[in-house]
């Protein structure tokens, strides 16, 4: 009895022990068991711009042991082969070095296929960025800022950023950087009570240079705050809203912000040789490439000081002249609010043309009109529209861009010739940057990638030298619109005397014809594969290709077509949101 007492006993105490050892192992931390994040398969290079005669550096980054051993990479200008190199394949990243033809002003576009998967990247060659600017922007210099700002600036320079809008970091508009005893504080607040740091500020303007992209500084032409007199801003340099000057005219904002803004006269020699004073000032203190000059439109009638009616925007041309004249060496972009006061811009050494677009220019056309204006008005200068996308979408809970909506937008604005002011450390949804309440999505990125290759690799088509517009008389077995229309697909063609390229534009599934997408509700477009289309042109015709931001990844590939008399027969492979069609002469 007594041993099976001791055995009972010896097997409670084993028990136990064993529940002691399980519950101590049940108490530690789990090591975890989650998949590691794939590592995507990317190509990348150095630089968003490249001086000619300038070493482009690529990267190739693959998630898994590539079957093959070596990739062959091969160089496009247009879709003429330039170039082309076998390198062997690293584990998981590959690097090597192209040296592209020394022209000036051109886009290549960098190909190679390894186990199926085709990997291509745009390389634009120019020695000065406001030949073709493709705009971004940044809005937090906070300490906290600096901690992402290498992922921030990788990121756009794959999407080949080459310059960058610095939006509200200055200390007061009137009085941009804050000191004290000659001296520039290490920080300070923005008008909407924001952590600035000029430490931040100042590895932001290094590392941008680095890649090729030019720093622009924001600023208003004519804005202080209420208490601007201490800063030796008179009441005389004020724009008023009587002939009396009892009230001033002013910009409201929010009220827990840190002051309206208060116009002044921008005409005023007083006002330009303060402001300008400051910029300089600006400039011996933190390294900026130039001045992004914004405005705020249309003031209804307004007066100077001795009540003399004011046109505001007729003082911009003398105004951006005697800023050049004091930087000559410095750029200067300056905002014409829904074109208000661009024709006056255009006269002007600004490096390019910039349009915020609002309501009046609502529909698709619009977008394609102001680039064709903002042409016109400065003899030929570029233009990047300022287009904030699912602007009402934005303002209700977190969420999503509506993809559909962005790509038609870009899809008109890029084959228009112009570029979209609309990546930074988020995408744009609002004239106020620092808004991000919407998101990209990781598919969204892949997706608009290409988009920005293509503006690079074929920018000589897209906004070259000498292109004019060409009627287009055509047929399709889908029906061809010159104007977009609901339901159709638009189709307008340009030529630079060698080429002539036939943009197509997809919105037979449209819900509407405003860029803006206000709510994010426009549909996905259906593919459509082989049309049949009919060109008239009574020239005789080489070759035709074509290209897609929405196929190949953006690479060109050659076109069947006949020609009989003055009628182009072509089939056109593929279009989802856009197609561009090239006729060789």
């Amino acid at each position: 009895m007594k041993g099976h007492i001791r055995t009972l006993a010896i097997l409670i105490l084993t028990l136990a022990v064993l529940g002691m050892f399980l519950l101590y192992f049940s108490l530690q931390p789990k090591p975890d068991s989650s998949p590691e994040k794939e590592v995507a398969a990317k190509l990348d290079i150095n630089k968003a711009r490249f001086a000619p005669g300038e070493t482009v550096s690529f990267s190739l980054t693959l998630p898994t042991k590539s079957k093959q051993t070596t990739a062959t990479i091969r160089y496009y200008h247009l879709d003429s082969p330039v170039d082309s190199q076998t390198v062997p394949l690293s584990q998981s990243k590959t690097n090597w070095d192209w040296s592209p033809p020394k022209d000036d002003y051109r886009g290549y576009l960098a190909e190679t296929v390894i186990d199926g998967q085709r990997f291509t990247i745009g390389i634009d060659v120019s020695s000065d960025w406001s030949k073709f600017p493709r705009y971004g922007f940044l809005s937090d210099f906070s300490d906290k800022a600096s901690e992402k700002s290498s992922s921030v600036l990788e990121q756009l320079n794959r999407y080949h950023i080459n310059g960058l809008q610095f939006y509200d970091w200055q200390y007061k508009h009137h009085n941009p950087l804050k000191t004290e005893n000659g001296g520039i504080q290490p920080k300070w607040e923005d008008i909407a009570n924001r952590e600035v740091s000029v430490a931040a500020l100042k590895d932001y303007i290094a590392s941008a240079q680095k890649f090729n992209m030019q720093t622009m500084a924001y600023n208003l032409i004519y804005g202080t705050y209420e208490d601007a007199g201490p800063d030796g801003v008179k009441d005389e340099w004020r724009v008023y809203k009587d002939e009396n000057h009892a009230e001033q005219d002013i910009h409201p904002l929010p009220e827990d912000w840190k002051s309206n803004v208060y116009l002044l006269n921008s005409g005023n020699p007083e006002w330009q040789q303060y402001i300008l004073s400051k910029q300089n000032e600006i400039y011996q203190h933190l390294a900026f490439d130039g001045w992004h000059i914004d405005q705020l439109g249309p003031r209804g009638q307004v007066y100077d000081y001795d009540g003399n009616r004011l046109n505001l925007e007729e003082e911009f041309d003398e105004f951006l002249h005697h800023g050049k004249s004091k930087a000559p060496d410095k750029s200067l972009v300056m905002n014409a609010v829904n074109q208000y006061g661009q024709k006056q811009i255009g006269t002007t050494p600004v490096d390019f043309m910039y349009t915020e677009v609002w309501d009046e220019y609502k529909q698709y056309k619009d977008l394609k009109k102001i680039i064709d204006d903002n042409a016109d008005y400065s003899d030929g200068k570029n233009t990047v529209l300022a287009a904030y996308m699912n602007y009402n979408l934005s303002k209700e809970k977190p969420g999503n861009f509506n993809v559909p909506g962005v790509l038609l937008a870009n899809s008109v604005i890029f084959s228009s010739g112009g570029s979209h002011l609309e990546l930074g450390e988020h995408m744009l949804s609002s004239e106020y940057f620092p808004n991000e309440n919407l998101n990209m999505t990781e598919r969204f990125k892949e997706q608009l990638l290409p988009y920005y290759d293509f503006l690079v690799a074929y920018q000589n088509l897209l906004r070259g030298d000498g292109l004019k517009e060409l009627p287009l008389k055509a047929s399709s077995d889908i029906g061809i619109t010159s104007e977009p229309e609901k339901r159709k697909v638009w189709g307008f063609s340009k030529s630079d005397g060698k080429n002539r390229m036939i943009h197509m534009i997809n919105f037979t599934k449209a819900d509407s014809m405003e860029w803006r997408d206000t709510e994010g509700t426009q549909p996905e477009p259906d593919t459509i594969n082989g049309i049949e289309l009919n060109v008239e042109e009574d020239r005789p015709v080489k070759k035709v290709w074509a290209a897609s931001p929405d196929s190949r990844q953006a690479a060109p590939v050659p076109v069947h077509f006949s020609q009989k008399d003055e009628n182009v027969a072509i089939t056109v492979p593929s279009l989802t949101y856009w197609t561009m069609l090239v006729m060789e002469y």
